[in-house]
Formats: structure tokens, C-alpha cells, sequence
């Protein structure tokens, strides 16, 4: 089991979705080798998410990366990404928690190969955010509803 926090992200998604809100500190543990699996399937689903950036049809696209500061690694998501010459850019979606390299709001690039999940929202639906789905049978049942509700099928 590994400890997640889970971060301001998820109170965004669930009004865009229209369920309520997250609390910014939730923490939460999660199967690693899922987690890991989850990562590996964003990873290699990565040029369908470009090709929907790309096309427009979605809104609220995001890709969630890794960051290192010394030992520490926090996953923070970034909204309004680009992507271009092999890399995403796009801006710190929240405060980090672990780490102290980074802030929200402050612009940060990222190699394609580099990316650790990524998401959009198209007609209420968030569709990718694979990590999320490993964290859900962690969560309480009404909230775990909550995003079950909003997730696309992969």
C-alpha cells in the first residue's frame, strides 16, 4: 500500500461534473501495482488523449506528472495544457504538498513519455484519469459513487 494526496484537483472535477466537492487534504492508500498499471495504461493511451487536445472536443484538459524535490515525488496535475514538440505544458493545478520546488499556478513542461495519467472532460464525462480508479475502493461509498458516476469507460 502507498499513500496519495488526493489535492484540490478533485473538488475542481466534481463541480465541473456537478457532485459536490473533495476536500483538498484527503489522503488516502492504494494498491501500488494497480497504481502502476493505471500509469502504464495513461502511458500508452497518451496519443488518443493528443489527437482529442488536438481536435477541441473535450474541455478541461489535463495530464498529471511527477515531481521530484530531493526524496520527495508529488503527482500534481496541469490544467490548460499544450502539447507540442513531444511535450505537454501546462500550469501547476494546486499546492504541492510534499515538495517546495514548485507552486500552483507556476508553468511547468513535461516530456510525453513522462506523463503519469491524464484526463478531459467531454459531456460530463471524465474520461482517462486512470489513477483515480485504483484510489475508489479506498474511498467512502458516496463519494466513490460520485466520481463512478462521472468516469468514462476507458
Amino acid at each position: 500500500m502507498h499513500i496519495c494526496r488526493l489535492g484540490l484537483w478533485f473538488g475542481f472535477v466534481l463541480a465541473v461534473a456537478g457532485c459536490g466537492s473533495q476536500s483538498d487534504s484527503a489522503y488516502t492508500e492504494y494498491d501500488e501495482a494497480e497504481m502502476q498499471a493505471a500509469i502504464a495504461q495513461a502511458k500508452s493511451s497518451v496519443n488518443q488523449f493528443i489527437d482529442t487536445l488536438h481536435s477541441g472536443n473535450g474541455e478541461n484538459f489535463s495530464v498529471k506528472v511527477a515531481i521530484e524535490d530531493g526524496d520527495e515525488v508529488e503527482h500534481m496535475w496541469l490544467s490548460n495544457v499544450k502539447y507540442a514538440d513531444g511535450k505537454f505544458t501546462g500550469t501547476i493545478d494546486n499546492a504541492p504538498d510534499m515538495i517546495s520546488n514548485v507552486q500552483m499556478g507556476q508553468q511547468w513542461t513535461v516530456p510525453k513519455n513522462e506523463i503519469s495519467d491524464w484526463m478531459f472532460i467531454r459531456d460530463r464525462k471524465m474520461h482517462g484519469n486512470f489513477t483515480i480508479r485504483p484510489l475508489l475502493k479506498t474511498f467512502p461509498e458516496d463519494e466513490a459513487a460520485q466520481f463512478r458516476a462521472i468516469l468514462a469507460e476507458p
